[in-house]
């Protein structure tokens, strides 16, 4: 049994996190501030699925808190730290800049610090899939240059990368990063397609549909998400001998350092997302098409050969089942 801090415990992935590792018998605190980013009911509602279990304890507390952070890691001997907490959606970002700073940089450090301190024995953190920015190179590999993000949430991402290696070289401290791409499922984010989508086509109203629906995107179960952080979190990097300076990995380092895709290694075009949607909800959508908004790529496509080779897991899930399992969810959550 171990003593794992779960950042982020009342958002969509940390959610889950935290009840996966309570049910195999790990000890878990919680940690959220519990911005109004989106609906707090929905993330209160998250924690009262948690609230009873005798091995888990829940602090508000915001990551930028560098006093309470201090305090929360003295008093509490972790032995890992997943690291889920951040300020999410990219177009948010191009108008809030200083909340990406304080919550995705500031926090960030205040997390390094603690693992630094606390000889904490493996820290895994949230990357994105949006480091890949300008990348074309398809299917995104985790040995690419991630150097052209496309929006200030996926430069602060990059940098959390760039951070977690410094540590690593620096303090031996073992880190992981992990690049999820696009996340869905019950009791998934309001501010997601797949969320507004479906609260729209209920109501009647029209979706906004981005790039005339001709993008693609790597949907990623919330199940498969969560199987694979568990994986990785077990799964303490170590450096690698055959590291090169003058031909660098991006991916590993000659310090306790490693970088991995979590996607479903099969990209869906949104209008093809849309048209699953629109079956599993039995209505058929009013589409307003929109040209790409800043900030957005066109495609994400994920390679996962070293999660796969590493921790033996590949995520699966096909969208048909996923959606299904998101409407049936939305449905009772709202009793609609």
């Amino acid at each position: 049994m171990a003593n794992i801090l779960v950042t982020g415990a009342a958002g969509f992935i940390g959610f889950y996190l935290a009840q996966k590792l309570l049910n195999r018998g790990d000890k878990v605190i919680g940690i959220d501030n519990i911005n109004d980013y989106y609906d707090v009911n929905l993330k209160h509602d998250r924690l009262a699925q948690l609230g009873d279990r005798h091995n888990f304890t829940f602090y508000k507390l915001d990551l930028a808190d560098r006093a309470g952070m201090e305090k929360l890691f003295s008093e509490h001997k972790f032995d890992m730290v997943a690291h889920l907490a951040a300020q999410a959606g990219v177009r948010y970002s191009l108008k809030n800049p200083h909340t990406y700073v304080n919550s995705n940089l500031v926090g960030f450090i205040h997390i390094l610090e603690g693992c630094r301190y606390h000889n904490i024995k493996h820290l895994v953190f949230a990357s994105s899939s949006s480091v890949y920015g300008a990348n074309t190179k398809m299917p995104f590999s985790v040995h690419d240059n991630v150097d052209h993000p496309l929006s200030l949430y996926a430069a602060t991402k990059k940098a959390n990368e760039l951070m977690a290696h410094t540590y690593s070289h620096l303090y031996d401290l073992p880190t992981t990063g992990l690049r999820f791409f696009t996340v869905y499922g019950p009791w998934g984010r309001p501010d997601m397609a797949l969320f507004t989508f479906t609260k729209a086509i209920l109501s009647g109203n029209p979706i906004d549909v981005f790039n005339y629906g001709k993008m693609k995107r790597d949907f990623t179960y919330i199940d498969d998400i969560v199987e694979g952080v568990v994986r990785t979190l077990d799964k303490i990097p170590q450096p690698n001998p055959e590291w090169s300076a003058e031909n660098p990995d991006p991916s590993t380092s000659t310090a306790p350092y490693k970088i991995y895709n979590i996607g479903n290694n099969q990209p869906v075009e949104l209008i093809r997302f849309i048209e699953v949607l629109e079956d599993c909800l039995g209505m058929k959508a009013e589409k307003n098409l929109l040209p790409l908004q800043p900030g957005d790529v066109l495609a994400t496509y994920a390679d996962v050969d070293d999660l796969t080779k590493d921790v033996g897991f590949k995520p699966s899930t096909p969208i048909e089942v996923g959606i299904d399992n998101f409407v049936k969810w939305y449905r009772s959550y709202y009793k609609i």
